[in-house]
């Protein structure tokens, strides 16, 4: 499986897209955003005034989340300058993700987005560009940015770990589609040392891109114990196992497949970043939620039945290109319903959250 074909989430803006259905991603970027905005203060302070500030949003995606986020860090800097009393730079802004992306219909909805920029009198312009690629290297030219952004994307790895998959054909982690609670301890080494390889590399690319004093704000799913860490796809390894057992799955495409996915702890983000070397780790948080969070936020009426169905529709917009590019199409709509059927009671059982790791760094001078 060559990830960088098959990972993207559902295109389009249909009812199963992940614009329609990315509420949660949505909800932790205006919880970062504070976090954000301290590191483009700073930024401001360090950089400017100059004549064009470049911005990278890394591993965009598509819908409103990905100039969400662009529009944040706008506000930001022309909030800074004004109170700076300082002329706002020209702004050049990259949207990075991989070429499987739906860019498209990142592209359609730019004139409302420039037109709202106008509606805020900002009169600096602000151009904004495509970047295909994968941020698992060298994206922009040396020294040529000041800020980049990330949220959601650096737990999706380079590849899914070799080792997983004897020379035999065998499978390591038998049943499982990612880190559980049957996995060996030999499967969580496999995947720790393919996260340490790739952060490595992600740390240095960066750190020939961005200019000296210029910093990153990083989000990413993690775990308080990654070899543990009772992962929503743990879960859907569940349900897919259920239908191996109903005999509508082969068994040995369960065996043999698993998610290019990590959710690093704390302490081993801050071991690769220290070891690395480029960055100075600014700041560390981590926050914890129920799975169902963000939906209750935007509705605390929404029954158990309600809430289950809209983190299906979710993790499906997520998940469905890679599962289906494995399983076949026609198991899609069986492994989510029973996905629905049983999350949320596993989820109260098992006390099951997201753990989300926010990073931020400043490229040693």
């Amino acid at each position: 499986m060559e990830v960088e074909q098959v990972l993207h989430m559902n295109g389009g803006d249909g009812k199963r897209s992940y614009a329609s259905n990315s509420l949660n991603p949505r909800a932790v970027i205006s919880r970062v955003k504070p976090i954000v905005d301290a590191s483009i203060e700073k930024l401001c302070y360090t950089h400017l005034p100059t004549e064009c500030l470049k911005i990278a949003d890394l591993g965009c995606s598509s819908g409103p989340n990905t100039l969400f986020a662009v529009s944040n860090i706008i506000d930001k800097i022309h909030k800074t300058c004004k109170k700076l009393n300082w002329q706002p730079p020209t702004l050049q802004v990259f949207l990075n993700d991989l070429p499987g992306n739906d860019f498209n219909t990142v592209f359609k909805s730019l004139p409302d987005f420039y037109k709202k920029l106008d509606e805020k009198k900002y009169i600096e312009p602000c151009f904004i560009a495509g970047m295909s690629g994968s941020f698992y290297g060298r994206l922009f030219p040396s020294n040529s940015l000041h800020f980049a952004h990330s949220s959601y994307s650096l737990m999706w790895i380079s590849k899914v770990p070799k080792g997983l998959v004897t020379k035999g054909g065998e499978g390591l982690n038998k049943g499982n589609i990612y880190i559980a609670k049957t996995s060996s301890h030999a499967v969580f080494n496999e995947y720790f040392e393919q996260f340490k390889r790739d952060f490595t590399v992600f740390l240095r690319s960066r750190a020939q891109e961005l200019v000296s004093g210029g910093s990153m704000v990083l989000t990413t799913m993690g775990s308080i114990r990654s070899n543990d860490p009772l992962s929503i796809w743990e879960f859907v390894g569940l349900k897919l196992h259920d239908m191996v057992l109903d005999g509508l799955i082969e068994e040995k495409k369960l065996d043999t497949f698993n998610m290019p996915y990590y959710a690093p702890t704390a302490d081993e983000v801050k071991e690769v970043i220290e070891a690395e070397g480029s960055f100075i780790l600014q700041n560390l948080e981590t926050f914890r939620n129920d799975w169902d969070f963000y939906i209750k936020q935007v509705n605390c009426g929404f029954d158990k039945k309600a809430r289950a169905a809209i983190l299906s529709t979710d993790i499906r917009a997520v998940g469905e290109p890679i599962l289906a590019s494995e399983f076949g199409e026609k198991a899609m709509d069986d492994l989510f319903c029973r996905f629905e059927e049983d999350v949320l009671d596993h989820m109260e059982k098992e006390n099951c959250q997201f753990i989300d790791l926010v990073i931020s760094l400043t490229k040693q001078r």
